[in-house]
């Protein structure tokens, strides 16, 4: 049933979706409070959700953390291994690799480089790499790449955090260690196949046959064929999703579904900003939080929003204070921004 709301919405989502740098636009919002439920473009259509990834990596820690099979802050060297972690925080001339806790990994306060997009010192970047060629990497391979790369700070420094998609590679082996099983079948068993999630499964070396079903990923105007380089990425951006699936796993996340919803309360106490000092991204423990500039939304202001984006031009935010679950994609790389306009935009009429 059409609604003056609903009329509104659909009017935003459509100047977003007709520009010539979007495709495969979908969109999806619920409030359960109202039962008010509005979706846009194709969104039974799988994409990818880059960085949101990581999400779903948190609430398989938090699962695993519920069942005792371990702590936050534990150093990730005794599970992983001393080799693993040394080196990768070499910050004021000392090693602080092996003393790194989970809890570090997960709140992006651990000070280890970025392998993903951390500028190198003979210039250029790893995304800078992958842009240009399709590639195939391992964890290790990933891992290693950091430790080239300047640490920011000492792990845990007073006020400081740092984005690291390296702090979610090592996050993804503290899970397969624990697991004894692949990041996927820890998605498959442990969230998708509960939740009834059938849209929504993790790219592997063994599936790349099936890149050809999920939207193409713009770069400006080019569409990317990165099969084998997102394949790399289980813990931090290899699972593929809907608009729809993406909903219901936002509700599951934030009602306790997936894991004790008291540790949400811990997840979201800390917020620390992870980009420059002007950039409205803050990180918590496995999640992050996107505070609306007015700028966006001059006239009506919008609470922040919890949950997580992507740099495939994705994002999925809960608005706690207006009980929303927004979901949308513009698949859009150079324009990541996109995305953030259109949810601030869309949730500013709730």
């Amino acid at each position: 049933m059409s609604t003056p709301l609903a009329a509104h919405l659909h009017r935003t989502a459509a100047r977003y979706a007709a520009r010539p740098d979007v495709t495969a636009f979908s969109a999806a919002i619920e409030q359960p409070s109202t039962g008010f439920s509005w979706s846009h473009g194709d969104t039974d259509r799988p994409y990818f959700i880059a960085s949101i990834t990581k999400l779903y990596t948190a609430a398989v820690v938090m699962q695993l953390r519920a069942e005792g099979a371990l702590t936050l802050d534990t150093p990730a060297a005794d599970i992983v291994g001393a080799r693993v972690m040394s080196g990768l925080n070499t910050h004021g001339g000392r090693d602080h690799g092996p003393r790194i806790t989970v809890r570090e990994l997960l709140s992006q306060t651990s000070g280890i480089p970025d392998y993903f997009e951390q500028r190198r010192p003979g210039g250029g970047t790893f995304l800078d790499d992958m842009l240009r060629a399709d590639g195939s990497w391992t964890s290790d391979e990933l891992i290693g790449m950091a430790r080239g790369l300047p640490a920011p700070f000492a792990p845990s420094a007073p006020g400081r955090a740092f984005y690291s998609d390296t702090n979610w590679q090592l996050v993804g082996r503290v899970v397969e260690t624990v697991t004894g099983g692949s990041q996927e079948a820890a998605l498959r068993t442990r969230i998708t196949g509960p939740l009834g999630l059938h849209d929504t499964w993790m790219l592997t070396p063994d599936s790349l046959d099936r890149y050809g079903e999920v939207a193409p990923v713009l770069h400006g105007r080019r569409a990317l064929h990165l099969p084998r380089a997102i394949a790399s990425f289980p813990p931090d951006g290899a699972i593929v999703s809907t608009a729809a699936d993406q909903v219901r796993f936002l509700r599951a996340f934030f009602a306790g579904e997936l894991f004790p919803g008291h540790y949400l309360a811990e997840m979201t106490a800390r917020w620390n900003g992870v980009f420059s000092r002007l950039a409205p991204m803050d990180y918590g423990m496995g999640v992050m939080r996107y505070r609306v500039p007015r700028l966006v939304s001059p006239f009506t202001p919008v609470p922040a929003m919890v949950g997580h984006s992507g740099a495939f031009g994705n994002a999925l935010y809960h608005v706690p204070e207006r009980d929303l679950y927004v979901s949308a994609t513009v698949n859009q790389m150079v324009r990541r921004s996109l995305v953030h306009e259109l949810v601030a935009r869309l949730a500013a009429r709730f």
